[in-house]
């Protein structure tokens, strides 16, 4: 649906299992570029394979600054086995990608940080509300319906599974 916003109060339409998976670098020394850079660089081309492969489990993503230094991005995934398959795929854009950074981090002596956190959400614990937003999140991920499908309170749709 792209980025026009969908008016009125809207809920994700998946209520199925879901695994969010944030990962982030930090820039602890802006002048070490040689550290940081690859580090950045490599996030986008990992994005842009798992976009174009739907079987890849990657159902969406979202890019965020918290500047000025810290940029991550929050992916939600259909399956922690699918997530773990990229991972450790000796054919995709992950693993050279990390072989680097390990080499960087150990040379790099703390220039850069790296991070991250996977949540494997169980069906009927998670709900969402979007009022006036385009899909995002978790909506962005399953798609978006009317709030009152799934119950208009929070605990309503805690609870559908």
């Amino acid at each position: 649906m792209g980025d026009k916003p969908i008016e009125g109060r809207m809920t994700a339409e998946g209520t199925g299992e879901v695994v969010v998976f944030h990962i982030g670098m930090r820039i602890n020394n802006f002048f070490a570029v040689r550290s940081w850079w690859p580090v950045f660089r490599a996030m986008p081309r990992m994005l842009k394979e798992l976009s174009k492969d739907p079987e890849s489990g990657m159902l969406a993503f979202r890019l965020l600054i918290g500047a000025p230094r810290v940029v991550y991005v929050v992916q939600y995934w259909e399956s922690k086995e699918k997530l773990l398959a990229y991972s450790a795929a000796q054919d995709k854009a992950h693993r050279p990608a990390w072989a680097a950074f390990n080499r960087r981090i150990r040379e790099g002596r703390g220039k850069v940080g790296f991070w991250h956190e996977a949540y494997v959400v169980p069906a009927g614990a998670h709900e969402a509300v979007y009022v006036n937003m385009p899909e995002f999140g978790l909506g962005k991920a399953t798609g978006v319906i009317p709030v009152g499908r799934r119950g208009d309170r929070a605990a309503d749709r805690l609870t559908t599974a």
